[in-house]
């Protein structure tokens, strides 16, 4: 008899568990609160209690052929980088391809998920849900919290002194949904993360003046790269993931402080961090340079204090008539239908072995689904955390070691993430990417074998290690193999180029003089190096 899985969630989490259960036989029940799919990512007018709210604009920092689920490429038509509606549609695409949504029981709340009386025995849990004001209660053998960690804002009022007697408007970045209503207005944006620089940019075009308060300010970067090609094609691949691993850290971090400052100097804009030697995320914005060049947004260190209608920072410097403060200042992970101890988040640090399993449980029929923040796309992270780890632990076809070797594992991950991305609230779910990926895929035997293939296919083998890691490589091997996965990694470049060739040109017959000035380059360096021996 397949086991039963409660599945919280139908946002991009949920969609990828409830696939994955399917694959490996279980037989999936998804509770989702509202009346449609995509989670995070369906943008509705009004703000909900209990849901995750986005504003009109939003479009995907991580391009399409890094952010695919790993065995159903995008739509070869969808531009490299999507709005929210266009990332939905796919949603929609990949829910119907597979037959998720008759899995998916619609505007119905989780109340609580409590250990069932002879858990230490059976690993089941009782879930009781409440829809139409009908309460009810069910027993599964495993459940799948895929809830996200973008609902319950983090507003530190505390850290305002005088924000009683501000006589302006004031809210959290979550209840932002487009400009209008504040035009003509003197805006203040606190924080420097993604949801702040777009915010302010966005507003910067309709508001009187726009400022953006920063503690430790942040590395700026487009979401074009090299060549015209997205910033993730060409960051995240084996190669670098391999010199981040093997250089000293100060030689690293000057490799990155060098790349994010060329294309502008980010302590002549305000910009530079506080400490420019944590490997942070940076922020992804293609405008907010721009915007502060020409002064529509204007940079300012921490707010020390408010008054009725004035800031001042912690430089002296006052800004005054500010009308309205958007808090741009993250969010506080929240799970209020599990039991208190369940998923702990005490001291910036997240107990989850590997980010997805309590280690403290005598089943390990529990599992996390997308309480990470990778420094790369979100979706490959939490299918490969849901396809077949977690499923394979439930069936148990995987063994988790011991809870005091989960939870040194723990201890230690906590301590390498405050020293490579420092100890700030946004930072507690940081982790580096192509490596999780990887230790992940091992787990199951889905970790590509560079050497081997070198030897088999050394055309693959070099795509895989100097070209951008994709979902498609965790397909090539192991228990997910998809036979797609070669060809979608081969052409992987015409798919990127796909949507924008729109305008036909004839083909350049001119000797591409990039590539002239490299021969020129080497037949130099061989003639110097000829007349060198000579010399000897």
């Amino acid at each position: 008899m397949a086991k039963k899985v409660a599945v919280i969630g139908a946002g991009v989490s949920g969609l990828v568990s409830l696939k994955c259960c399917v694959d490996e036989g279980l037989e999936p029940t998804c509770f989702e609160q509202t009346e449609d799919i995509g989670g995070l990512w369906r943008f509705k007018e009004n703000v909900e209690d209990g849901q995750a709210s986005i504003y009109q604009s939003v479009i995907t920092n991580t391009s399409k052929e890094m952010s695919c689920f790993s065995d159903f490429p995008m739509p070869e038509d969808f531009p490299n980088f999507l709005h929210n509606s266009k990332l939905l549609e796919y949603f929609r695409i990949f829910a119907r391809k597979f037959d998720l949504l008759k899995y998916i029981q619609f505007q119905t709340t989780v109340l609580s998920v409590k250990k069932h009386t002879d858990f230490s025995s059976s690993g089941q849990w009782e879930v009781v849900t409440e829809s139409n004001s009908k309460k009810q209660s069910a027993v599964f053998d495993a459940v799948m919290v895929c809830s996200g960690h973008h609902i319950l804002p983090h507003i530190p009022l505390e850290s305002f002194p005088g924000i009683e007697r501000f006589k302006g408007q004031y809210f959290h970045s979550r209840q932002y949904k487009h400009p209008e209503g504040l035009e003509g207005k003197h805006i203040l944006v606190i924080g420097l993360g993604n949801s702040a620089s777009d915010i302010a940019v966005e507003l910067s075009k309709k508001a009187a003046q726009v400022f953006i308060s920063t503690r430790h300010g942040s590395w700026v970067m487009g979401r074009i790269s090299e060549d015209g090609y997205p910033w993730d094609i060409v960051f995240q691949t084996r190669f670098r993931s391999m010199l981040q691993n093997v250089l000293p850290q100060t030689i690293q971090k000057w490799m990155i402080e060098r790349q994010m400052n060329q294309r502008f100097n980010h302590e002549n804009y305000g910009l530079e961090p506080q400490n420019k030697y944590l490997m942070k995320e940076p922020v992804v914005n293609d405008d907010l340079p721009s915007c502060i060049l020409y002064g529509a947004i204007k940079v300012k260190p921490r707010v020390e204090k408010l008054i009725e209608t004035s800031a001042i920072f912690e430089d002296g410097t006052v800004e005054e008539n500010i009308d309205v403060i958007i808090f741009a200042t993250g969010y506080t992970f929240s799970f209020p239908f599990l039991e208190d101890p369940l998923v702990k988040v005490e001291d910036k640090m997240v107990s989850l072995y590997k980010y997805i399993f309590p280690p403290h449980l005598e089943k390990s029929t529990l599992a996390c689904i997308g309480l990470i923040q990778p420094l790369g796309s979100i979706f490959p992270t939490a299918e490969l955390q849901a396809s077949p780890w977690a499923t394979r632990v439930f069936k148990g076809l995987c063994t988790l070691p011991s809870e005091r070797t989960m939870m040194a594992d723990i201890i230690k991950r906590n301590e390498e993430r405050i020293d490579l991305f420092g100890k700030s609230q946004s930072q507690t779910l940081q982790t580096n990417y192509i490596d999780y990926l990887d230790e992940l895929a091992l787990e199951i035997g889905a970790k590509p074998d560079i050497l081997s293939l070198l030897l088999k296919d050394p055309k693959l083998a070099v795509k895989l290690y100097f070209g951008p890691c994709n979902p498609f490589q965790y397909r090539l091997t192991g228990p997910r193999q998809w036979k797609g996965a070669k060809r979608a990694i081969l052409t992987q470049k015409q798919w990127i180029l796909k949507p924008l060739k729109t305008r036909a040109l004839k083909a350049s017959s001119d000797f591409p003089v990039s590539f002239l000035l490299k021969i020129v380059g080497l037949l130099a360096i061989v003639v110097v190096l000829f007349f060198q021996l000579q010399w000897f």
